[in-house]
């Protein structure tokens, strides 16, 4: 749980942290599944605007790059530390003990010349991974693996993550705990067999990180998880469960998750951005003593994620309504109000704002340039965060 003798030092400097979804790269599992060589840059390549004024296909500024090249991996580096961000956040998956998506990672980012620029860290997606590249308009996907993994397999886990990351100089810690967050909490409790096995689980995890020379974990919990809470979890309320399972902060992924449209296939940005702004409130009020990290969210648009060639209609994720209205300078209105909120949070090591994303460009929702804005939204996050002088390495 938090350090209460971190709200006597002096404040530290924001994190500027943003989600990357790494499947801009070959990958194994992907050959099998979709076909040799295929990455998502064939779904942004494939995109056709759903309706007068759609503006699609997102192209991106570099062309169809390969992020596993660390070569490319060092101008996202740059590009991100120069316009005041501080850490990637990875989407980190591990399905049938192993790691998946990893390529990202481990041979573009971490082998790029330039890697400590950036501190990084592990958000491990551990939702089930379902065929949703592309959605059929039935919008019943096939599930391809599940993410409610065994204890003995998150073990293992935690020896992976501890041996290849937390021992990187530039992985980010708070107050000398490595920080790893989960995305599912409820799924992660039905792979642990029950929520008192998952407590006994992320201590034996603490424990290893302990052991290993770390002060302890820093564990997040995304908020969004509690959605999959099994049946036979006794405890209900997400405040007791992040309490019960001592974890240090909690956090958002995503807009979609806090707002539901009204409107099809037309969406708000601004009504998006209302219901979020008072998600962190009510979030901030549910889990006293646990800072709430606040999200904002660029834009979305799922649509390149289901058959371009059926109709468009409301059927569920990814066939959703489209944020529209999510300009650079709205974008950045959003990140003063989450610097504002991130300013307020009386635990002063643990002052964090989460942008999604580096490059969801098959969910309408990054920061890297593409051919009609350019950076207009990195400039945006350097407007209001401005540049580290340490370039974020802590």
């Amino acid at each position: 749980m938090p350090d209460t003798e971190s709200t006597k030092q002096s404040p530290r400097p924001i994190e500027v942290a943003v989600y990357y979804f790494p499947n801009y790269h070959r990958d194994a599992r992907n050959d099998v599944w979709h076909g040799r060589g295929w990455t998502e840059w064939e779904l942004v390549k494939a995109a056709k605007p759903r309706y007068p004024d759609h503006q699609q296909p997102k192209v991106p500024q570099w062309g169809y790059f390969d992020e596993a090249d660390p070569a490319w991996a060092s101008k996202e580096i740059d590009i991100a530390a120069d316009h005041g961000i501080t850490t990637f956040v990875y989407d980190w998956y591990w399905y049938d003990d192993a790691p998946y998506l990893q390529g990202g990672l481990e041979d573009g980012f971490l082998r790029a010349e330039n890697t400590e620029r950036l501190k990084f860290a592990l958000m491990w997606a551990n939702h089930d991974w379902m065929n949703i590249h592309p959605a059929t308009f039935t919008n019943r996907p096939e599930k391809l693996t599940t993410g409610a993994i065994s204890p003995e397999s998150f073990d293992r886990l935690n020896d992976y993550v501890l041996e290849r990351y937390f021992t990187r100089p530039n992985y980010l810690t708070i107050d000398g705990c490595p920080y790893f967050s989960i995305y599912e909490i409820g799924r992660f409790i039905l792979g642990m067999g029950g929520v008192e096995q998952a407590k006994a689980a992320l201590d034996r995890f603490r424990d290893k990180a302990r052991k290993s020379g770390f002060a302890n974990l820093h564990l997040n919990a995304v908020v969004w998880g509690f959605n999959t809470l099994p049946g036979e979890c006794a405890m209900r309320d997400p405040a007791e469960i992040v309490q019960y399972l001592g974890f240090d902060s909690v956090t958002s992924y995503a807009w979609i998750h806090h707002h539901r449209s009204e409107t099809f296939p037309r969406g708000s940005y601004t009504a998006a951005a209302a219901d979020n702004f008072k998600a962190w409130d009510k979030y901030r009020a549910m889990f006293p003593g646990v800072p709430y990290h606040p999200n904002v969210s660029m834009g979305w648009d799922s649509s390149p994620r289901t058959v371009q060639t059926s109709p468009f209609e409301n059927r569920g994720y990814p066939w959703i309504s489209i944020m529209e209205g999510n300009t650079p300078d709205a974008f950045a209105a959003a990140l003063m109000r989450a610097k504002a909120f991130a300013d307020d949070e009386p635990t002063a090591s643990a002052r964090m704002v989460m942008i999604n994303a580096w490059n969801e460009w098959t969910e309408g929702s990054y920061l890297l340039p593409d051919e009609i804005n350019g950076d207009a939204y990195l400039q945006a996050v350097r407007s209001v965060f401005g540049v580290r002088g340490d370039q974020g390495i802590r």
